[in-house]
């Protein structure tokens, strides 16, 4: 999985596999977009208006954290 985020236009996207074949992108709402295989496989989630949607109480930054192991990783995500 790979979570990239581009500040320029307040957009991020969680790729959870590469595009092998065409997708098709389906608006789940004005900030949520999600791109599907013809298989049914997600390929990826857009987040439009993203440092809204994954800051909360973590003071703007995306948190990681690997449960079994305990890891916890910030970044921050400027507005």
């Amino acid at each position: 999985m790979r979570l990239t985020y581009d500040p320029r236009y307040n957009i991020a996207y969680m790729r959870l596999h590469e595009k092998s074949e065409q997708v098709e992108t389906i608006r789940i709402s004005d900030e949520i977009n999600v791109d599907i295989a013809p298989d049914g496989m997600v390929y990826g989630i857009e987040l439009l208006n993203a440092n809204e949607q994954l800051h909360a109480e973590d003071e703007g930054n995306l948190v990681l954290i690997n449960e079994a192991r305990g890891d916890r990783q910030e970044i921050p995500l400027g507005k």
